[in-house]
């Protein structure tokens, strides 16, 4: 029987050499039809699959659905099920003492979308990507790769993190009017949400209703091109399961990881640091530096003294990484031990660059992101002048303007 590995392998080949599932399946490989039809079919599945019946004693407590801080993990017939509430932190994969668990994959369906669609197709790239491929890739360089694999163009994420971080510092200055109040940060993280929402609702009215840069940047595309496909790449299993969610299917076609897409240069013999340069600097240094921990509090911060250097209260913020230490700064201030009046949170150590489908450590990723940072033209939003020109674009004749309901940048948490 062939492997789950050798499955996707053999399929990833087929699907780059253009062959249809039928021929795949007269070459009498032997495979499982559950696994075949997770990976040709994912929206059908949790973002996490169990692709081998589950050995763990029933009389046990199995570790995956000890440690799920969600509840997406039940018990069936043929041991643990993974529930559409899956939220992608992937903690069960790495708990599952039976290694019976992995984390889905979008590539088949992707790359048959991008190869024959008929308009245009974009890339859009979590600010995270510095790096991973190696530090010879630059941003240039990555964007002629992914026009090698059959993308129209490359989008760097971090010019709409730059909105974003508008809009929260707008939302700051315009809520934030006494020593009582507070604002939980809506940008980047669907862990963070997700475990608002589940675990601390009475904490969702400091949120701003605002979608994540992922999101703010497939809404937009589509808003300027309607016949666009999306496909966002990143280091994160979650945002797989926030392009699911209901009130945003569509906004974003496909979610992939920064692991996925190194399968396919593999695959086609692309080596990304041998490309061409395509450089296009649009992002500022606060939306570049999302990646990582306090990347959002330092970028809002910035821009909010920005807006209003001589405002009475002072933005005060705090972060956390990782689910235990966001659960602990969130029962701080919900006890009023906390002085801080902005709080973010990531759901992987080290923020985005810690997220599960990295391929290069932590450290080097977040030095990465910093250096990045400090290599970009505009400090905050405010002084990027691309921001305010796709504004314009988009509909938006004030900066200002951002703080009205929009189809693009808000979004129901209701």
């Amino acid at each position: 029987m062939t492997t789950f590995e050798e499955l996707y392998r053999k399929l990833l080949k087929a699907t780059l050499e253009g062959e249809d599932l039928e021929e795949f399946e007269a070459n009498g490989i032997e495979y499982d039809s559950h696994q075949l039809d997770c990976l040709l079919h994912p929206q059908k599945h949790p973002v996490i699959w169990r692709f081998d019946k589950c050995d763990c004693p029933e009389d046990e407590n199995h570790d995956c659905s000890v440690q799920c801080e969600f509840d997406a993990i039940k018990h069936g017939e043929e041991g643990i099920e993974i529930g559409d509430n899956c939220i992608g932190c992937s903690q069960c994969i790495d708990d599952c003492r039976g290694n019976k668990l992995v984390a889905s994959k979008d590539i088949i369906p992707a790359l048959k979308a991008v190869r024959s669609h008929k308009g245009l197709s974009y890339a859009i790239i979590a600010p995270a990507f510095l790096g991973q491929f190696s530090n010879s890739v630059t941003p240039g360089k990555l964007r002629n790769a992914m026009k090698a694999i059959g993308f129209d163009g490359m989008i760097e994420v971090a010019l709409f993190a730059d909105i974003l971080t508008l809009k929260e510092a707008l939302e700051f200055d315009k809520n934030i009017l006494t020593e009582s109040d507070f604002q939980l940060t809506s940008c980047c993280c669907p862990m963070w949400i997700g475990m608002i929402r589940k675990v601390y609702n009475d904490l969702m009215p400091h949120i701003p209703a605002a979608v994540s840069p992922m999101i703010a940047c497939g809404r937009a595309i589509k808003a300027l091109h309607p016949d666009a496909l999306v496909v966002f790449i990143g280091p994160c299993m979650a945002k797989k399961a926030e392009a699911r969610e209901k009130d945003l299917i569509g906004d974003v076609d496909y979610v992939l990881t920064f692991q996925e897409i190194q399968d396919v240069f593999e695959a086609l013999e692309i080596d990304p640091s041998k490309m061409e340069e395509s450089e296009k600097d649009h992002s500022s240094r606060g939306g570049r530096i999302y990646a990582r921990t306090g990347g959002v509090s330092e970028a809002v911060k910035s821009t909010v003294e920005r807006l209003n250097p001589h405002r009475d209260i002072t933005i005060r913020t705090k972060q956390a990484d990782g689910v235990p230490g966001c659960k602990a700064m969130l029962n701080e201030l919900i006890a009023g031990d906390s002085s801080a009046n902005f709080f973010e949170g990531m759901g992987c150590r080290g923020g985005c660059v810690g997220g599960p489908k990295r391929i290069i450590p932590v450290e080097e990723g977040t030095d990465n992101v910093n250096v990045y940072g400090e290599e970009a033209t505009y400090p905050t939003p405010i002084d990027n002048p691309y921001v305010i020109e796709l504004l314009h674009r988009l509909g938006f004749d004030t900066v200002e303007s951002l703080l009205e309901r929009s189809d693009i940048f808000t979004r129901d948490f209701s």
